[in-house]
């Protein structure tokens, strides 16, 4: 007989056995917030042009090494759900800006850092998320009075590459000319006149060899594959595509055939040859010089395709087929049957190429409407382009998010230490407690200029003086001159150091969001896991003691 244990009494009594409940200050909110101090913390290192990288292997064995504080998160499997939180929140900003998920995560610690000191000083929860949230709507109404620059024509390469600049800085310091030339160049020749910016019709193909400087940008798309059949090149091409494979068409049924003679044998495969090739045919009497599949091209479809002049390209995957169609304006068929003229696409020009020891099936449209960009990154290894297809993800996204809204705020800390300043002088204006919280949102926005001067080996006390000291003089676009050897502010207007405003203003919110949720947990109960390991039964008849 097992010895029974009582429980002990308490919140812990009603659980099942196995569960644990954690409540109050030390045990839940110091225990949230130091969780949440460590991740900010090791992620911090990786902000600005100057970040650290961060080197990560996954569950699947895949290495990573980047400074993106996005594929950090998604690589990493965070346990901590307070961690979670703030990671969620990160994510959001991703799907809404597509940039500034450093700035979430690292805003979010610093004010649970600065929380906790209010909490050891006594004072309340409930008067630090009030007044977290007195201080973002304070902010969020500065914001707009800090904007220094603005982009109205974002058809206009040299004003949109100025823009996009910084955000590619911050990833590729030394090759961000180069970069935002190139989304430049691919996000306005597809931007429609009507409809919206897509960042899906960016597409981004990875070749080894050759240098970052060899990239290019095609108007169309570039598969990293070889053609099927003899034929590797059609000019003004109609096209084909199907996401069936191109072969002998199996019955739906199964059925049986009794073949009594050679003869029979021999015009049964006559009749299955002669029934494909009627259909190659009548593919090839439509126009079109290029069939497109998603399956495998038969030897035998292969042969009547040679004959009859036509190229064979196969795709892979269903998404590239369906952005194909959407490039070269055809649809799609299920079935090998001859398309009609409206289900044709058409291109330009259809090629293969060889970048490096690579083979690439080139579609290219010549004319000024195409509707896909390629841009052809090249580099010495895989994880390098890796990084460059991240850098030009987040160029991509600040060109969406000015296609929205064209205004950008002063970049380098300058927007932060402005805020701050601001928020300290509006936190003397407030009676209740929640000024504490106010004064310390301030002391919270100073973590940006600090963790840029500390990536970058300057004093980041000494820079934060320097700073408060220009804007105090009523110099607001003043920020960290990140090229000088000493620590130095510089105007961010004339060295062209803009942020996204939207990608602040998002930012700002999600961080303190995630922070009052943080800070509003006073209680963790963690349910026996159901596929836990049992606990071990004491008593004579437990097999653990044999």
């Amino acid at each position: 007989m097992a010895l029974h244990v009582p429980k002990a009494p308490g919140f812990a009594s009603m659980l099942k056995e196995g569960a644990r409940a954690y409540s109050g200050l030390e045990e839940a909110v110091y225990r949230n917030i130091s969780a949440c101090k460590e991740f900010a913390s090791s992620v911090r290192s990786a902000y600005g042009p100057n970040g650290m990288n961060k080197m990560i292997i996954n569950h699947i064995e895949k290495q990573f090494v980047t400074s993106d504080a996005g594929t950090i998160m998604r690589e990493l499997d965070v346990e901590h759900p307070a961690a979670k939180l703030m990671i969620q929140a990160s994510q959001m900003q991703e799907a809404e800006v597509g940039d500034g998920t450093n700035f979430v995560v690292i805003f979010c610690g610093a004010l649970l850092e600065v929380a906790e000191e209010l909490l050891r000083l006594g004072v309340t929860t409930s008067d630090i998320t009030e007044g977290y949230e007195k201080a973002l709507d304070k902010a969020l109404e500065i914001l707009p009075t800090l904007v220094c620059h603005e982009v109205k024509d974002y058809r206009n390469q040299e004003v949109v590459k100025e823009a996009i600049r910084a955000s590619i800085m911050s990833k590729q310091l030394g090759n961000e000319d180069f970069i935002s030339e190139l989304i430049t160049k691919a996000c306005v020749s597809i931007l429609p006149e009507k409809t919206t910016f897509n960042v899906d019709n960016i597409r981004v193909c990875k070749i080894l060899g050759s240098g970052l400087h060899t990239s290019e940008v095609v108007h169309g798309m570039v598969f990293k594959r070889f053609v099927e059949g003899e034929i590797a090149s059609a000019k003004d091409a109609k096209i084909a595509l199907y996401s069936c494979p191109v072969d002998i068409i199996q019955t739906e049924t199964k059925g049986t055939v009794l073949i009594k003679s050679a003869e029979e044998l021999k015009s049964f495969s006559q009749g299955e040859e002669n029934l494909l090739e009627q259909q190659i045919k009548a593919i090839a009497d439509t126009g079109a010089k290029v069939i497109v599949a998603g399956g495998k091209f038969g030897d035998m479809a292969l042969h009547y395709m040679n004959k009859y002049g036509l190229m064979a390209v196969r795709l892979n995957s269903k998404f590239d087929l369906r952005r194909l169609s959407k490039a070269v304006n055809g649809t799609v068929l299920p079935r090998l049957t001859a398309p009609s003229t409206e289900e044709l696409g058409y291109c330009d020009n259809v090629y293969v190429n060889e970048l490096g020891d690579t083979s690439v099936c080139i579609f290219k449209s010549e004319g000024a409407d195409s509707r896909i960009a390629t841009i052809v990154i090249r580099g010495s290894t895989d994880n390098y382009m890796d990084d460059i297809e991240r850098a030009i993800d987040d160029g991509v996204n600040t060109f969406k998010g000015l296609t929205r809204d064209g205004r950008f705020l002063p970049g380098a800390g300058a927007s932060e230490i402005e805020l701050a300043k601001q928020l300290a002088e509006y936190a003397d204006t407030l009676p209740g407690l929640d000024q504490y919280a106010v004064r310390k949102f301030a002391v919270a926005l100073e973590h940006f200029p600090k963790a840029l001067a500390e990536n970058s080996g300057v004093n980041a006390t000494e820079i934060v003086n320097k700073l408060y000291l220009a804007h105090k003089e009523g110099k607001k676009n003043e920020g960290f001159d990140l090229d000088a050897e000493q620590a130095s502010t510089i105007d961010v207007t004339s060295s062209k150091l803009y942020d996204l405003f939207q990608t602040k203003y998002w930012a700002l919110k999600y961080a303190v969001g995630a922070a009052c949720t943080i800070l509003k947990v006073d209680q963790i109960i963690m349910a026996k896991r159901a596929g836990g390991p049992k606990p071990r039964q004491g008593g004579a008849n437990s097999d653990d003691e044999s």
